[in-house]
Parts: structure tokens; sequence; C-alpha cells
């Protein structure tokens, strides 16, 4: 049967159209944004190996929603708090509808691997088999896979009066082995972990046709358990709560509080199963129970568990089957001259630079501007904020290269950044061993600003050099993610980046900045004073927002008195958004529409057309979305861009967002999302590159 249309999903009302509320639920939007990814697994015009990626998208984008914001939902639900949010549905309701959306999610999820992906990748020569399919010759060598590779690291954990029923650790993919002893009547459980170190599908020699590593397991069974019978097995995998929590008195020393948290995140509460469709009821009962769940808590599977290991199929040497691989260009300003480097300093002294990745490279800019300042002996020192990096990182050579120059390097590593604590520790670790001073983030709040700083000694003086940017650090994820990134030399913001730096490694709390609007400082604020600026010009204000997510409600109340007014409103949201646009009286002039496609759109850009009522357009770019999260619980960057090339830039970007009619959604006042009709033909991510090779070229 043909896989369920994800569109029709997403199309179905979110409210009645009736309903009062001025808040849209804000996981049931997550979900909703999900679903968009989910979506592109099933267009047909997408290369196979782009839909099987997307596929491994969702699914790790799901258990992230279960490990944080169900695990959230359900410790609420067990400390007895039953009020309802400002959206009018409790926890325990807001469980309810998560459940009733998630259990379709994965069946379309299942649906669209096991009808449509799998088959046309197998006519593409990447064939997914289960054991009963394969022939005498492939299984033998499966044989010899077993037995040399997989038997030494299997471990059969018995469940008996003196076994107690094994922790089943987070994310782990496992069987539930029942056997009995010969000539015995009743059965026995036993636990069988898969191997997370191994891949997920094992290739046979053909190098075209996959099995599942559970599949080759179960069929070894008899080794593992000699002299017992087999009587039933099935895979299961189980989701717990990974939120990492501190106590502000636990935090006196932040990066071993944060090292105690991650092991007990290794024994937080399950808060999801899954298991195949045939599971035995017996064995699915016991899980159930010994896992400590509630039925509402099992999801049964059509498809293999844990598709996210779709993911190894994106790495193989099939260009056919992928997208195109973009080479990202390097803009004139900033490109080498022949045999020689560009002198990034003397290019930011002639004028502020805006890049844009993925489509302007991130290493001949971002990467080159850490790299040239460890070089420089004219620098004296660097101060730099991660986030996130990568296992290979530029960034983190070139601070350890300048720290062994002989050069000043601070380093804020925000140890709490989620599901990166254990890699971050580990780049702190080696960063101080190189010399560098290493700051671990400020009790209390994350520190998501994307914010480095450079002081060189020059003729004239000292000269501090700036890049403040909307993404991570990460030269991996910069070829994927969109974002966006100011250098600058601008006496006010270097001035306020060194004020910056200073709160966040010393004990300053009341800063005053001149041009940087910082959370959870005066963020929401000075927002909250340009949307009303823009209200008092009536049907003469504008405003547009590209962020990925709009969920505090000071914001989105803010913006529907705005619209209220007459000014036309644009948001570009991809993730969640609690707004309802189109309502009569309420939110008539505001738009949303998400951008979703090959590459994550992560850049924020803020747009008021007056300026907040002072008449002329005012520009923002920063690390910050409109969410509690952001304005009160995390260090924040938001920087004005002035000039009028640059702000054309942005102008251009944001344009292309709102002409798009092939990647983008628009939503409808129920809280529904429907695909915007096809009139021109725009691809976001396809004009940003026409546009990034014009720049690029000379004539350009």
């Amino acid at each position: 049967m043909p896989a369920p249309d994800v569109a029709e999903f997403l199309g179905r009302p979110r409210v009645e159209p009736d309903d009062q509320r001025h808040l849209l639920d804000r996981e049931l939007s997550w979900l909703d944004f999900n679903a968009r990814v989910l979506h592109l697994a099933r267009q047909d015009h997408q290369p196979l190996l782009e839909r099987a990626k997307f596929l491994a998208i969702f699914g790790t984008n799901l258990d992230e929603f279960f490990q944080v914001r169900v695990a959230g939902l359900k410790d609420l639900v067990a400390a007895g708090v039953s009020s309802s949010e400002s959206d009018g549905v409790s926890p325990s309701g807001q469980l309810s509808a998560i459940r009733a959306a998630v259990a379709e999610m994965v069946e379309l999820e299942d649906r669209i691997f096991v009808d449509e992906v799998a088959p046309a990748l197998a006519g593409a020569g990447i064939v997914f088999s289960t054991w009963d399919e394969l022939d005498g010759g492939d299984r033998k060598h499966l044989v010899e896979v077993f037995h040399d590779r997989l038997f030494p690291v299997l471990t059969p954990l018995a469940v008996d009066p003196s076994h107690p029923f094994p922790y089943i650790s987070n994310l782990s993919l496992n069987l539930a082995v029942s056997v009995a002893e010969p000539g015995a009547s009743g059965h026995l459980f036993a636990r069988v972990k898969v191997p997370p170190s191994l891949p997920r599908f094992v290739v046979l020699p053909d190098n075209e046709t996959y099995i599942a590593l559970e599949d080759v397991i179960s069929h070894h069974l008899d080794a593992l358990f000699p002299g017992m019978e087999i009587v039933a097995h099935f895979p299961f995998r189980v989701v717990r709560n990974a939120d990492l929590t501190l106590e502000e008195e636990e935090a006196d020393d932040l990066l071993s509080a944060v090292e105690v948290e991650l092991r007990r995140r290794r024994f937080g509460r399950a808060v999801r199963l899954d298991v195949p469709t045939d599971i035995d009821s017996e064995i699915r009962d016991l899980l159930v129970r010994e896992l400590d769940l509630d039925e509402d808590d099992v999801y049964e599977r059509l498809a293999p568990l844990d598709l996210a290991g779709l993911w190894a199929l994106h790495h193989l040497d099939r260009p056919d089957l992928k997208d195109p691989v973009w080479k990202a260009t390097t803009q004139p300003r900033l490109a080498p001259r022949e045999d020689d480097h560009k002198d990034l300093f003397a290019e930011i002294r002639s004028g502020d630079v805006l890049v844009h990745h993925p489509y302007g490279s991130f290493s001949s800019s971002v990467g080159e501007f850490v790299r040239q300042a460890a070089l420089d002996p004219k620098v004296l020192a660097i101060k730099q904020t991660l986030y996130r990096t990568s296992g290979d990182s530029s960034i983190v050579k070139s601070l350890v290269l300048a720290a062994e120059q002989g050069k000043q390097v601070a380093v804020l590593v925000e140890v709490q950044a989620r599901f990166d604590e254990q890699a971050n520790i580990a780049w702190a670790r080696q960063l101080e061993q190189a010399g560098v001073h290493v700051v671990y983030g400020v009790v209390g709040l994350k520190t998501h600003t994307k914010t480095c700083l450079v002081v060189r000694q020059e003729a004239d003086g000292i000269r501090r050099y700036c890049h403040i940017g909307t993404g991570n650090y990460n030269p991996t994820t910069a070829r994927f993610y969109e974002d966006l990134g100011l250098f600058t030399c601008d006496d006010d913001i270097g001035a306020d980046l060194t004020q910056l730096f200073n709160y966040l490694t010393g004990f300053g709390r009341k800063v005053p900045y001149r041009r940087l609007i910082t959370a959870p400082h005066d963020l929401r604020g000075r927002l909250l004073e340009l949307i009303a600026g823009e209200a008092a010009r009536g049907p003469a204000g504008r405003i547009v927002m590209k962020t990925n997510g709009v969920v505090d409600a000071k914001i989105i109340e803010a913006l529907y008195d705005a619209s209220s007014h007459g000014v036309r409103i644009d948001l570009i949201v991809r993730g969640m958004c609690c707004l309802r646009p189109g309502l009569s009286g309420l939110s008539e002039n505001i738009s949303v529409r998400s951008i979703v496609g090959r590459y994550l759109e992560h850049s924020r850009i803020f747009l008021f057309a007056n300026g907040g009522g002072e008449g002329v357009p005012t520009y923002l770019v920063g690390s910050a979305d409109l969410m509690p999260r952001n304005l009160d619980r995390r260090v924040e960057a938001v920087v004005p861009i002035d000039g009028v090339e640059l702000q054309a830039r942005l102008d251009q970007i944001l344009d292309v967002n709102l002409a798009d009619d092939l990647l983008s959604w628009e939503m409808a006042p129920d809280g529904s999302w429907h695909r915007t009709p096809e009139v021109a033909r725009i691809s976001t991510h396809d004009r940003l590159e026409e546009l990034a090779i014009e720049r690029a070229t000379p004539s350009g």
C-alpha cells in the first residue's frame, strides 16, 4: 500500500475555527516541524539517499524530543502539576495530544521506508534484506561475521531470582529473548544488547545487500544460550530522560557538576519503548512493567527500529543518489590573491564584511580569521565562545596554536550544550592543556552567543576585530547549516564585545552596551520597543523576522498588537511557532512560513522598516530565537547591520525566502500547514547558491 500523505497530516486544523486561544501548543508545533522534515523523505523527486537521510533526521529529532520535552512533561505530571499552560493545555493533556500525533507520525515514517524508500533503493542496487531472504552463500558469510566480529562482544543477560532485570541504556537497541530448559514448561527471559559500536546494517560481499545487525544476532542465539531452547526473540529500543538539570547549589564547580549530571543522565527515567508490531504480548508486558512505563509510552513499529542508522548510507559513494555537492564560494573581498593569502584584518578595516554559510565558505572566512589571528605577531589576544564544534575543528587547532605562540587566549566553552556536553568537556581540557584560559559558562545560564574578539596592536594603537554570528563555530555543520556572520572593527562593537567577555569570565552583571543587544540583559525589551515603534507607524510599519522559533508570549502579543494597527508582518520560522496568523482583528496582517530543505535554516534576521519608529530601517542578526529560553536563560548577542550594501544583502536573503514556492510551507489561522502554491518555482537554496556564484564572479 502507498505511504500515507504527510501533507494531509500537516493540513489538519490544530485548533477549531472558533477557538479563542491566541497561542498554539509549542510541543505540537515542534512535531509539525518534524513532520515537515518527514515530508522531504516522501518526495520522489528527492535523490534516494537524501530521502533516507531525512528519515534518519526525523528519527534523531524525535528521540531528542522525547529525551527532553516529553521527559519534562512527565516530570511535571509526576510532581502533581495540573495547572494549564498559557495555551490552556495541562501537562497530562499535552502528553495525550503528543501520543496521538507521534503514533501517527511513526506509522507514516515506517510506511515511507517500507513501501517507498526501501523498494526504490533496491531498484538502485541498495537492498535491505532479511535472513530468510538470503541465499546459502550470504548466510555462510554472515555466520563468519557473527563468530569473528559479533560473538566476542555480545553479553547475554539472564533475568531470574538471582539476576534482576538489567539496566537498559538510553537509545540502546536490544533483543528480548525467551528461552526454555529442554523439557521444562516455563520460559525464561534474557536480554542481549546490540553493540552500538558496530554498523547498524551489515553489508554483504556484493556491496549491495544490507541486513539489520539484530537480525544477524537473532539467528545465532543458540551460540549465546547453548543447551537452551530459543522460544522467541524480538528487538526493542528504549528512550530515556536525558535532559541535564543543574541545581545552583551544586554548581560551585560547573565542570564537575556537569560531569556528575552526565553520569546521572545514563539512569534517567524511561519515556518511550519501541517494539515490532508482532512482539509477543508476554514479553511486551514484561518490558512495560520492568521499565516502569505506561501503555501510551509504547510505539509498535513496522520498519526496523532506529532508522537513524540510515545516516550511514549517506556516506556511500553513490553521487547519482545524492544532491550535487555544493562547493562554497569565497566573495572577492575575502578571496586570496594568487600565491598569497588575503589580509583579512586589512579587509575588515576597509569596511564591515557579511558572510553567509553554506553559500560562502566557512573555512576561508571564519576559519581563516581565527587562523590569521593565531599566527599574526601583532595580535595580542583572542577571546571566543564555543557552543558546539566538530571533531576535527580547525578553530580549536588555531586557538591552541595561538596559545602556543604566547598570545592571551580566553575561550568560553559551554559545557551545558545539550547532547554535546561530553565532547565540549574534552575540548575544554585540550584547550586548558595548551595554556588557554577556559571558562565553563555562567551558572544558571547557557552561553549561546556566537562571538569572537581579536585584539591587535597597530601603528595607531589597539584595534579590536570582531566576528558575531548566528551559527556555531563548527566547520562540519557550516556545510549544511544556513548562518550569517558579521566581521567588523567598529569601535563601539569592539568595546561591547570586551564588556561581554568580561561579563562571561568575571563577576560583572550590570553591563552597559553601546550597540550590542544582549540576553538576558535587554534583548526582549529592545525587540518590544522596535515592534511598538512599527505599530505607531500604522500601515506604514513593516516587520520581517527570520528565526528558528516564535514561542515567547510577550513578543507574540506585541506582534498581534502591531498587526491590529495595520503593520504588515512576515515571519519565516523554521521550527516552532505558537503565533496564529490571519485571525480577524488580531493577526490578519501576519503571515507565517517555514522553509525546509537540504540546508537547515538557522540564521536569525530581524528587520524593522522604520527602525521602531525612528524613520530609518533597523536590521539585526544574532544568535537568539524568540523563545523564553533564549531571552531569559541564555546569554545571546544580536548586532545591528549598517551600511546600504550589507542591508541590501539581508533584503535579498529575506526576499528570496518570501518568494520561495518549492521548499516553503504556510500556516493557516487554525494552525495547519500547507505547501505554498507553485507559481514562480523558486527554491531558496538553489537561488541563494546562484547569487553566491554571481558574487564570487569578478564581474558579478
